[in-house]
Order: structure tokens, then C-alpha cells, then sequence
């Protein structure tokens, strides 16, 4: 018997308002309805939480059944006859009833109600509730409105008890501190008055509330559902690639929701990629070109003088000291089209391989990156199903949350064996089955120890098996960016999958980083992740290829420092905050010749350039990001941009044409129609033959090691604006463990000491740090330093509220 017929055997037959039709064991009934198109009326259930029933509006005539049951909860039987609102008198009588139960209570403030106009409960009460109301009693008043913390704001008259938030903050993002308190007509939803409630993903709340009980603060009164139009696009905060919706009035965005894609974010989203929009109307915008005057300040200027400009400077230093004398850095915010279109630049119209987009370049990175270009293997639903996951150098919770999210489920759901390599555990701590630790920069014996087999690692070697058991999901490794921070960690996490046969993901933070690999962004290695020396057709579209491998990006900067290189161009990267030897980027900045800038917001070597390009932000412009996962996705343009700011790829054409070279693209397109053959993955691809430049690491000291986290939401202008986020966001702090915590007490404000200053932070100590290291937020890596690192009660004082941590970061 073929598959498809031994499936089809499975299927259960049942009848739903005379409509017979056969589906999967374990279906529930609304579900099954909704595959004919019947739609029953529900609030508490949603596809993605498990079953819970409180609404009771689902109520359905079962043939046989004492009383209508809860389609929600109730798993089809064979033979099963379904009667709905459509055919049931029954069905359509408790539905009515239970909504005028729901409406005794809920408050008809319909007209300033921010969920008016796409609420469930208003449209519900229109096609299935009574015409008119029996209820003359006064209605249940609660104080307006309550703060589960500064984004979200709680009207509880209007709480139907639906618990979708309780359940998702239980089962979905493992942050139960919102809940129902009391019993029968007190039953509300509220928070532990000393537990705020703390989580990344408290929007998702707000947007799976049915009713308007609970709302967003930077979007209460702002809009409504008619005055707004609905434009879809990508996550620009990260390299989760999530789908979203921009609602836009009057080319403003008003908020930011999730957009359901099963495969990718399934529906929810980080409350940095839900409310991190502000900084795209904000005054502070870069809105016009900035040249350099006579009287050494930056002054505005046409488009034509800038670009010319900086295309004279550039055809300088070319001409007095050779392409060598260029350099370009970029970050990882640039789309696709952006980061072809500045590699082909580089290479073909200023002749210089100095380019690199990594802010923390390691030597070995470059034996690894370029042949992960076009590598589609990893997605969310393969680590999912992964019975093991390896996770080093990576806290998914910090840079990539909606990964976090998918690793939980696969440990709530089937019991995922998620092991930890590396000094920090963090929040994976709740869900790992396994932590090697490590002290800073000790990952690779570790991981190289697995691959080989250790003996002493039997337990997790036996569990990730040698890939030749073919009757389950293999496992999978995920190695993230922090890995370049230790010597052959990266090469040793790819030995790893190779030698267990698991899958391997490099998992980058920045949403441009996977596209800056495919596009060629790094130092001697062209789009495709092809070699200098075997360019192929990248040859033949282009007009020239450097053959002398460049720089990378810690080597650039020292290079400027030493004279070599006199011209530098930064596009949407801030050297000084976002990269961890900031006193090298001032240095840098200081003695360059030139520095020409694109960004959209200023920054510190925005201010010290010579010229400056403003450039649009993503929903200002059509592009595409290709996610952690390998997945290219476009968006189009949802507002216009602001004053004259142009797409990066628009600049440097511009620039390019001023020194005589027509690149051939008009628009963005055109870019993206020439880079999609040169960016797909070849044959070809291999190791780059760049000189990279090792970072120094842990001088042997007293005192502890440093791990610096880029902590989600510390740091970054792209958070310019969103006071409300911002204000949300847990308090900065240094984690150590206990046997590093001396006498300091866990929730004080310490004094952090190390080589290069001092910074008060609050302590948490826990043992999901190695002893010896302390875990400290990123911006403060130009603060502190990292080597001999202590800390000491700085006064015996209350813990530094939440938000209260500087912004100071230049990328997101």
C-alpha cells in the first residue's frame, strides 16, 4: 500500500452542516470546520495555543451529545455529526446567550476604544448577539488604565477572560507574570505587584486580545482600524526575517504587527521588531547632504556637490596612492541590493578589496563564511524538529528572539535536547538539557571535543549520534556571531556538523548580514562566496577584479591609523559604537584624510565626516533581506522617504557615474535582476585568502573575563524615538556566578572595573555563567574593557530602574 493510501486510511470521516468530509486524527472541530469554510464564532481559541475553552462561544450541536460542547477543545470522532450556528437552533441560541453574558459587564465604549472597528466581540455582537440588551444594572468598573509595564496598558472592564495572554506568556514565551487573579465575577488579569511584567514579547498580547482590554501605550488613541492603510514587510531589527504589517496614516507608521507566516515567525513578533519604528519619523533624521566647509563644520548641500564631492576624494586618493589607499565598511543593515551594489563598487570602480561588513572580525571567520553563501539547509521548522540542538556563542533570547521562541516550543512540545556550549547559559538555562561550559574563548576544544568524541562527553555524543540513523531528524548545530570572539570556535562548530552528520547554521544578528556574505562583503571573496582568483561570471559582468585580497575590518582601521589607508567610507556602521575596540575607531576617525558616511540618524562618525550621505530607512524603500535562514525576502515601500534620502545602492550609482562609471541600474530592480545569478551559491566557493586581522584576547590578569552580549534592547539609534520601548526594557546588569560574587548581593548596584574604566550596573548573580567570566551588555564593552574585570558593592542601594541604560550604539 503506497503512503498516500496508507494516509488517506487515517483519515477520520465526519459531517459538518451536511458537509461530509475525512480529516486528520486529533482535528478539532472548529478546525475542521474552518477546511469547508464555516467559520464558528471564538474568542479564547487561537490556532497556535493550546485548547483552554473559557469563552464557551464556540458551543456546537453534537449528534448524541448531552449538550452543545466546545469545538475548540473537542478532537472529532469518526462518524461524528457536527451541527453550527448555520443549522442549529440549539448552537445559535447558546452563542446569543453566551454573548449577552459576555456584554452583562463589557463596557459599549465602542467609539473610543482603540480596538473598534477589528474587534471580534463588536463583530460578533453585530452578526450573532441580540438586537437589544436586558441588562439595566450597573456594569463592573475598574480603575483606567492599568500599566503591565511602560508599552502596554490594561483596561480590564473590557477583559472577556479569554486567558489568551496568560496562555501565551506560559506556553509560548516562558514569562508567566501576567495571570488571572481572583474568582467568579472578580476574576481579572493583572500582574505580581513586585514581578513587572518583563518580556520581550509582551506585544503579542496586545495583538491576540480579542477585545480592547489590553493595548500598546505608542499606539492608544493613535489611529483607527478606517484611517490606516496595511503595508506589508520584513523585519529591519534582526536576522529573523519575521513578516510584518506597517500601518501607515498619512505616511506616518502607527504600529507595527505581526503578519502570520507559519514557516518563518509563525504570528508573533519581538517587541524590538514590533515597536522599534520611531526612529523613521523622527526629527533627528539625517534629511539632506553634508559637506564639509571652509570653516571645518558640516554644512547642507546639494545632492550634485556631495556626490561630487566625494567622487573627487575617492579619484584622489586612487590616483596618489592606488585603490589599496580605499576602504569601505558597512555593517549589517544594508538590504541585498545595497550590499551587491557597494561590492561591486569597491572591486569594480575603486579597484580595493578593503571591504568587510563583520564588526567583530575573527582570522578563521574568513575560512567559514564565504561557503556558507546560498546554504539553505537550517530553517526554523528543521531546528524545531531537531531532536538535539548545539548552540555556541549564541543567546538566542538577546539576538535572535523569535528563534528562541521556536527551541522552546520544540522543548515544550517533544523535548528537545538543546546543549549549550560556551561561558554563558543565560535564558537558555530554562530549557537546556546540557551545558558544556567554558572559560571566554575556550569553545572551540569543547566543540572539537564533541567531534572527535570525547569519553567524557558520552552522554551527548550518544544522543547526537554519527548521522547514520536515517529514521530521524538529524541534529542540528547553530554557531553564532560571538563565536569570532573565539580562536577556531567557527571552523570547530562547521567540524562538528560535519563529523555528526548534523545540520550547521551560522546565525547572525543584523538582518543584512547573511545578504553581505552572498554579495561579497568581505575581504577577498566576491558574490557566491566565489574566490579573487576564481571569479567566473562575477568577471564578466563586472569590468574588473581586484586579485590582491584585502583587509578586513579591524586591519582597515589600524591601517588608517598607520597612514596606509587614507579614504573611508562607512555605510550604516558607526565604528566607534559598534564595534569593541572603540578607541581604535576614534583613532582611526581622527587621522583619516577623508571619511565619507551614509546613515540615517547621526552618529559620532557621522559627525566626523567629511561628507554625508542621507539614506532611507527600510520602510521608506522597496529591498529584500536574506534571514539567518537563507531565506531572501522583498518588501515594498511603505512611506515616503524622509526629505531628500536616498537607497544606498541610488548612492553609490551617483557616486560611481561622478568618476566615470555608469554601473547600468535605474532602479532597485535592476540591481537585484543583475545580483540574483552572481549571489546564488557555486561550486566555486571556498575559503578567502584575505589577510585577517586576529583580535587580541584575554591578557592573562587577575580579576574575571569578560563575555560582552549585545543585550536586545540596549543600544542602538534605530531606537531613537521609542520612548515607550525603550522605558520597557530590564534594567542594564552584570551577571557573575555565585562563586564570583565575593560580597557584593545579588540585585545591588555594583561598580565594574576593568582596563579601560567604570560603569555602575546592577548584579545578577546565577550559575548559568562559567566561574572566572562575567556577562556584561555590549555597549559598555568601550566603558569597561575586557580584561581584569571586578566588581564591588558601588553603595548599598536600590536596583537602577528599568530603562535607564544609555543609548550610545550606532547599528540596531
Amino acid at each position: 500500500m503506497s503512503d498516500a493510501t496508507e494516509a488517506k486510511s487515517k483519515l477520520i470521516p465526519i459531517t459538518i452542516d451536511g458537509q461530509a468530509l475525512e480529516v486528520e486524527p486529533g482535528t478539532l472541530v472548529i478546525r475542521a470546520a474552518e477546511q469547508i469554510g464555516i467559520t464558528i464564532p471564538r474568542f479564547c481559541d487561537h490556532p497556535l495555543l493550546d485548547p483552554v475553552a473559557a469563552c464557551r462561544q464556540c458551543l456546537v450541536d453534537v449528534e448524541g451529545a448531552r449538550k452543545p460542547v466546545a469545538s475548540c477543545s473537542e478532537a472529532v470522532r469518526p462518524d461524528m455529526v457536527i451541527r453550527t450556528q448555520e443549522t442549529s437552533e440549539v448552537a445559535r441560541q447558546y452563542q446569543e446567550s453566551q454573548l449577552e453574558f459576555l456584554l452583562v459587564n463589557h463596557p459599549l465604549d465602542c467609539p473610543q476604544c482603540d480596538k473598534g472597528g477589528e474587534c471580534p466581540l463588536q463583530d460578533q455582537a453585530l452578526k450573532h448577539g441580540p438586537g437589544e440588551s436586558r441588562m439595566y444594572e450597573k456594569k463592573r468598573v475598574f480603575s483606567k488604565a492599568l500599566p503591565i509595564n511602560a508599552q502596554i496598558a490594561l483596561d480590564r472592564e473590557r477583559c472577556v477572560l479569554c486567558a489568551r495572554c496568560t496562555r501565551f506568556s506560559k506556553q509560548i514565551s516562558g514569562d508567566p507574570f501576567i495571570e488571572l487573579f481572583e474568582r467568579g465575577a472578580l476574576e481579572q488579569v493583572s500582574i505580581y505587584g513586585d514581578q513587572p511584567y518583563e518580556s520581550y514579547f509582551a506585544g503579542n498580547v496586545v495583538q491576540i486580545c480579542p477585545v480592547g482590554a489590553l493595548t500598546s501605550n505608542s499606539y492608544r488613541f493613535g489611529a483607527r482600524p478606517f484611517d490606516i492603510r496595511r503595508i506589508p514587510g520584513i523585519a529591519f531589527h534582526d536576522a529573523s526575517g519575521a513578516n510584518v504589517r506597517h500601518d501607515v496614516r498619512r505616511g506616518v507608521i502607527q504600529r507595527t504587527l505581526a503578519r502570520t507566516n507559519l514557516a518563518v515567525n509563525e504570528a508573533w513578533l519581538d517587541d524590538k521588531n514590533r515597536y522599534g519604528y520611531a526612529f523613521v519619523s523622527h526629527p533627528d533624521r539625517l534629511d539632506a547632504p553634508l559637506v564639509r566647509g571652509g570653516t571645518g563644520a558640516l554644512e547642507r548641500a546639494t545632492w550634485v556637490s556631495a556626490v561630487d564631492t566625494a567622487a573627487e576624494k575617492l579619484t584622489a586618493a586612487i590616483d596618489a596612492n592606488g585603490p589599496g589607499s580605499v576602504a569601505i565598511l558597512t555593517g549589517g543593515r544594508l538590504t541585498d541590493e545595497d550590499a551587491y551594489a557597494v561590492s561591486r563598487f569597491a572591486r569594480d570602480v575603486v579597484g580595493t578589496d578593503h571591504v568587510d561588513f563583520r564588526t567583530s572580525p575573527q582570522a578563521d571567520d574568513l575560512a567559514v563564511l564565504p561557503t556558507i553563501a546560498g546554504d539553505h539547509d537550517v530553517t526554523y521548522d528543521v531546528v524545531e524538529q531537531a531532536p538535539v540542538v548545539v548552540v555556541a556563542g549564541l543567546e538566542p533570547h538577546e539576538e535572535l528572539p523569535l528563534l528562541f521562541l521556536r527551541m522552546r516550543k520544540a522543548w515544550r512540545q517533544h523535548n528537545q535536547k538543546i546543549v549549550v556550549v560556551g561561558p554563558v547559559l543565560g535564558r537558555l538555562e530554562e530549557i537546556a538539557w546540557q551545558w558544556i561550559p567554558t572559560e571566554a574563548g575556550g569553545e572551540a576544544a569543547a566543540l572539537q571535543a564533541l567531534a572527535d568524541g570525547a569519553e567524557e562527553l558520552a552522554p551527548i555524543i550518544d544522543v547526537l549520534g554519527d548521522g547514520t540513523d536515517l529514521s530521524r531528524a538529524p541534529a542540528v548545530v547553530l554557531a553564532g556571531e560571538r563565536l569570532a570572539a573565539s580562536p577556531g570556535a567557527l571552523p570547530a562548530a562547521k567540524a562538528l556538523a560535519e563529523a555528526r552528520g548534523a545540520g550547521f547554521a551560522w546565525v547572525p544578528r543584523r538582518p543584512g548580514a547573511r545578504g553581505a556574505i552572498e554579495a561579497g562583503l568581505l575581504p577577498g571573496t566576491l558574490p557566491g562566496g566565489r574566490p579573487l582568483d576564481a571569479p567566473g561570471p562575477v568577471a564578466e559582468a563586472w569590468g574588473r577584479v581586484p586579485t590582491e585580497p584585502g583587509l578586513d575590518a579591524t586591519g582597515i582601521l589600524q591601517a588608517v591609523v598607520d597612514g596606509t589607508i587614507t579614504t573611508l567610507w562607512l555605510i550604516g556602521v558607526d565604528p566607534v559604537a559598534d564595534f569593541d575596540d572603540p578607541d581604535l575607531a576614534r583613532r582611526a576617525l581622527e587621522v583619516a584624510p577623508t571619511v565619507i558616511a551614509s546613515d540615517t540618524l547621526p552618529t559620532e562618525s557621522v559627525r566626523r565626516a567629511d561628507v554625508v550621505f542621507p539614506v532611507t530607512a527600510p520602510p521608506e524603500r522597496v529591498g529584500s533581506f536574506t534571514s539567518w535562514e537563507g531565506r531572501r525576502q522583498a518588501w515594498p515601500q511603505a512611506v515616503g522617504a524622509v526629505g531628500q534620502s536616498l537607497q544606498d545602492w541610488d548612492v553609490v550609482r551617483q557616486v560611481a557615474r561622478s568618476m566615470g562609471t555608469d554601473l547600468g541600474w535605474e532602479t532597485a530592480n535592476d540591481v537585484r535582476r543583475e545580483a540574483a545569478p552572481l549571489m546564488a551559491p557555486t561550486p566555486e566557493r571556498g575559503a578567502s585568502t584575505a589577510t585577517a586581522t586576529e583580535i587580541d584576547q584575554p591578557a592573562d590578569t587577575d580579576g574575571l573575563t569578560a563575555v560582552y552580549l549585545p543585550i536586545l534592547l540596549q543600544g542602538g539609534t534605530m531606537l531613537t524615538g521609542a520612548k515607550e520601548l525603550v522605558d520597557s526594557r530590564p534594567a542594564p546588569s552584570i551577571w557573575v556566578n555565585p562563586a564570583d560574587a565575593g560580597t557584593a548581593i545579588d540585585g545591588h548596584t555594583v561598580a565594574v572595573t576593568g582596563d579601560r574604566g567604570s560603569v555602575d550596573l546592577v548584579l545578577r548573580v546565577t550559575p548559568a555563567v562559567a566561574p572566572g567570566t562575567v556577562v556584561l551588555p555590549r555597549i559598555h564593552a568601550g566603558d569597561i574593557g575586557r580584561n581584569g574585570i571586578t566588581i564591588a558593592d558601588a553603595q548599598p542601594a536600590e536596583p537602577v530602574a528599568a530603562g535607564s541604560a544609555n543609548s550610545n550604539g550606532g547599528e540596531s
